[in-house]
């Protein structure tokens, strides 16, 4: 899948939806005017000449628009807490980090190996307790506030490879920039629909006026149209909703199965929901509210209304020799795995099967080496290749058990994450006093605890490890986050050399950390064209040629492949970077974060082309390469390549 042509895809839609809200809200406007025309405005007075309209209808006019729109705000406003807040609307409950419950932990270790392998924090986690439907959603302003969600049904009806591709399918929304959108869209649906909840308020109203001294008959009227005007618009904006979401569920489906590899979790999935009695309905009250988002319908809705394409046209777009007859057989198959199964001697041990069913691989080595960062890392962009993910489920599977645990609780996830920002070697004295100063000894002490660990872990596992740390960082209080981010800044800067490791770790936490506390301030898509970002490009790119070459004159060479990539033809002057070049490079980001997607695709294009200039990728340029995206918004992962380097 293009992720650049996809985020285009993603301002299109969004520029339609907005077209179309204006067109509902002027004809709901239309029609309250008509209603008000009517019953108030065309009456003549006391026998005289009509009076003017145009007052009348302008002030009906403004207070319906005013509606909409305030109430439009107060919902998305109430969803400003992100993804977890989206859940938590619906019903949802968060999936705690030390579940016991077999069917929660391989559901945690299934999302936090998706995220490994897609270059994202792990989001929260939350389930739909009470829904026996399979269905599934991700919801958030950005990457750093995303929460999935999916229903008891998928835990209960799915295999791992099954749930594999539903989360896949999810992720591949919060890749792409859906979850934004998809927010909106919830907000402008309750806007429209106010007024229905309006009109009834009126009627009763009137009503009572009615039954103590009459004369409420008109009130009663305007409050039945306002139900039916209601209602009429929120028909066009199910329309709307519909509309956005049919062709971005195609699409996710067929990211789930670039980024598995295979078609038959995505597909089984789909099979079941056919197959199943509850299919992926679901019970809640608000279900329309997040039916565009859903993994499956919500309900059984006319085509008309539908959010997703049908269930058998999914499936038969990835597996096009299926035959609707198979459903039968796959329902009985569910129905027999459904009675209770009758005692059999196993030969694996019961903690060993639940340890295979949690997904855990007794004795699972980290791989010993990073892939190069080819060109073909762009066409991975938003949707890792199946090697990334069997690599990050063997790196998340191969972590110490001691460090997983730690990095699950927000006082122990402190710790690890200063333990992996501080010296390669372990905390230097000046860090070990950063640390006392800002946190006390209690936390001083646990990051010397877990030093031996860290110390041991092979480069390309530390930001898998800070990436499972995340949720936990994001519940401590904001004051104490923002005493985090600057106590990792002091940390890299603490012996007054700055480590490419520490810093890209560094950065990328902050990062994070700030969008995950405002979400709905997280960075949209920009509109700047790469010439007005000129200087930004030859900066960054300066950056990566000299962190990735050992002498300036391979820095140079490197930097000028780079710029051929995205200034072709040109003469530019080589200019080394700085010896403070963390500031500059980081005011150059977020001005490149303000280019078109298109425009981001050339910058990450030069990027590649310079770290392989001298065919050898090195940790710390992957990691930096993928802190670069991460500061664009643009998720890109390790890519499959031939070349090789040692971690």
């Amino acid at each position: 899948m293009d992720f650049f042509a996809q985020q285009a895809r993603v301002r299109s839609s969004s520029r339609r939806l907005v077209v179309l809200f204006v067109l509902a809200v002027a004809a709901i406007v239309a029609a309250i005017d008509a209603v008000v025309w009517f019953t108030l405005g065309h009456h003549p007075v006391d026998g005289g000449p009509a009076r003017s309209n145009l007052p009348l209808l302008l002030g009906s006019s403004l207070a319906v628009i005013a509606g909409i729109g305030l109430s439009s705000w107060f919902r998305i406003r109430s969803l400003s807490g992100g993804g977890r807040a989206v859940a938590e609307s619906v019903g949802a409950v968060v999936v705690p980090v030390d579940t016991r419950d077999p069917a929660l932990r391989q559901l945690r270790n299934v999302i936090e190996e998706v995220a490994i392998a897609a270059g994202v924090p792990v989001p929260d986690i939350c389930l739909l307790a009470d829904e026996p439907g399979i269905n599934a959603f991700a919801a958030g302003y950005s990457a750093s506030d995303a929460a999935v969600c999916v229903t008891r049904g998928c835990l209960d009806q799915l295999t791992r490879d099954e749930l594999q591709g539903v989360i896949a399918h999810e992720f591949s929304h919060v890749l792409n920039g859906d979850m934004r959108l998809n927010i909106r869209l919830m907000g402008l649906l309750f806007g429209v629909l106010v007024l229905a909840i309006a009109g009834r308020r009126v009627i009763g109203f009137g009503g009572g006026r009615s039954s103590r001294r009459g004369g409420g008959g008109q009130v009663v009227l305007i409050g039945l149209a306002l139900i039916v005007v209601g209602y009429i618009g929120y028909f066009f904006a199910r329309l709307i909703q519909a509309a956005v979401s049919r062709s971005r569920e195609a699409l996710a489906d067929a990211s789930a199965v670039q980024f598995t590899r295979q078609t038959d979790g995505i597909a089984g999935a789909l099979k079941k929901i056919a197959a199943l009695g509850e299919g992926s309905r679901l019970q809640m009250a608000n279900k329309q509210e997040v039916a565009h988002m859903l993994f499956g319908e919500a309900g059984r809705f006319n085509a008309l209304f539908a959010t997703h394409p049908p269930l058998l046209q999914r499936i038969r777009a990835l597996e096009p020799g299926f035959r609707e007859e198979e459903l039968v057989r796959i329902g009985v198959a569910m129905q027999r795995a459904a009675m209770p199964a009758a005692a059999s001697p196993l030969s694996a041990s019961a903690p060993a099967v639940a340890a295979m069913r949690a997904g855990v691989i007794p004795g699972a080595a980290i791989p010993p080496v990073v892939p190069s960062l080819l060109a073909g890392a762009l066409a991975s962009a938003g949707t890792p290749a199946g090697g990334q993910f069997q690599r990050a489920a063997a790196l998340h599977q191969a972590l110490p058990t001691r460090l997983r645990e730690a990095a699950q609780q927000p006082e122990s996830a402190l710790a690890v994450v200063l333990a992996l920002t501080a010296s390669a070697a372990g905390p230097q004295p000046s860090q070990r006093r950063i640390i006392a100063d800002a946190f006390g000894d209690d936390v001083h002490q646990a990051v010397q605890g877990l030093a031996a660990e860290v110390v041991k872990l092979p480069p390309i596992a530390r930001l898998p490890l800070a990436s499972l740390a995340f949720p936990a960082l994001k519940q401590l209080p904001p004051a104490r986050q923002q005493t985090v981010q600057n106590t990792l800044d002091a940390l890299v800067h603490a012996d007054g050399r700055v480590d490419l490791n520490e810093y890209c770790l560094a950065r990328l936490l902050r990062l994070q950390l700030s969008e995950a506390q405002q979400p709905r301030r997280a960075p949209v898509d920009g509109a700047k064209k790469l010439p007005a970002c000129r200087a930004s490009v030859i900066m960054v790119c300066a950056v990566v040629a000299a962190g990735g070459c050992s002498d300036e004159a391979r820095a140079r060479r490197a930097w000028l492949v780079a710029m051929q990539s995205v200034f072709p033809g040109e003469a530019i002057e080589w200019t080394p970077p700085p010896a403070a070049w963390q500031a500059p490079f980081e005011r150059a980001l977020d001005d490149l974060d303000d280019l078109l997607p298109i425009a981001k695709e050339l910058v990450i294009q030069a990027l590649v082309a310079a770290i392989n200039a001298d065919d050898l990728v090195s940790v710390e340029e992957a990691e930096l390469l993928r802190v670069i995206c991460a500061s664009l918004h643009c998720p890109v992962p390790l890519g499959d390549g031939v070349n090789q380097a040692t971690a």
